[in-house]
């Protein structure tokens, strides 16, 4: 089984258009030792043909152009992607859905049904689309059962609700229900391992830990350094936490959640803001990461269980 990172930033990529914090103004102006990233998006595959896409972001059409095996050609018009696998309903994780409109058939949609709520209501993607391709809807279960893809097999998908919440735009933005927000545990039914994928995440439960505990890799929301990070510097009056994601640093952050998992689980930071000083490979704070054995995701990361 095979894990294609497409794109590991945040919202607004790195650099972000009209940002010019630290991090961005420095990998424009070449000062810091740093990469570019797209937002944040995975593909997995059993077979390295079919592919199953999780999360549409913006960066889309970049993302494909800069991955061939998305693009097996074995018609005129063709895509290795089989279906797509929605986790929220995030502006940074939809709106890709725009740009695979000229496909010839319904596209496959896995979402939960508060998820396609928000998509055919407060943000209508999928109404927009039924005039261009269309859509195949499929709700996910979110009780625990494990499921396949039609199309794709070999992969076995497990959905969890966490804490978080869903965007801006949804009438349910300060009231969250649980399919709001949910992670995948993706199984290699070959030989059992399996791994957690997080890229939006409030709040590490002890049920939680303990799911990620079993799982051969964690692949999990590296959205802020710390909590009052975007305050800092002037760019919002919010707190990681009140935008729903669990910080690194600091009491009961992400660095400390990870300390009690296993030392063999192969610990993956991903969905990084612009913001971030673990952006900066020569930073104190990727010092730090690397000393306990936590790495950054990057476009074009493999990852193989």
């Amino acid at each position: 089984m095979r894990i294609r990172v497409l794109g590991s930033s945040a919202g607004g990529g790195f650099p972000q258009w009209n940002c010019n914090c630290p991090n961005c103004d420095g990998l424009r102006r070449g000062t810091v030792v740093a990469h570019a990233r797209t937002q944040s998006s995975i593909a997995v595959s059993a077979n390295e043909v079919d592919w199953l896409l999780v999360n549409a972001s913006p960066d889309i059409l970049s993302q494909i152009r800069d991955t061939p095996e998305l693009q097996p050609a074995r018609t005129v018009r063709d895509s290795g992607i089989a279906a797509v696998l929605l986790m929220d309903a995030q502006i940074d994780h939809v709106t890709g859905l725009l740009m695979l409109r000229e496909r010839s058939s319904p596209l496959p949609l896995l979402a939960t049904p508060e998820v396609l709520s928000d998509l055919g209501q407060g943000f209508p993607l999928t109404r927009i689309l039924s005039h261009y391709c269309g859509v195949a809807p499929h709700a996910l279960p979110t009780d625990g059962r494990s499921f396949t893809v039609p199309g794709l097999d070999g992969i076995e998908i497990q959905t969890v609700a966490l804490s978080s919440k869903p965007p801006p735009y949804s009438p349910f933005r300060d009231k969250p229900r649980p399919g709001d927000n949910i992670g995948l545990v993706l199984q290699n039914p070959a030989n059992g391992a399996r791994v957690f994928y997080a890229p939006g995440l409030g709040e590490v439960t002890p049920e939680l830990l303990q799911l990620m505990a079993g799982c051969a890799v964690v692949l999990v929301d590296g959205t802020f350094w710390s909590g009052d990070e975007m305050q800092r510097l002037g760019l919002s009056p919010k707190a990681a936490l009140d935008m729903g994601h669990l910080p690194q640093s600091g009491q009961g952050g992400m660095l400390e959640q990870l300390a009690r998992l296993p030392v063999a689980t192969r610990k993956v930071l991903i969905h990084i803001n612009n913001t971030n000083p673990i952006l900066i490979e020569d930073s104190a704070e990727r010092a730090e990461l690397t000393r306990r054995g936590i790495e950054v995701a990057r476009d074009g990361m493999d990852i193989r269980f």
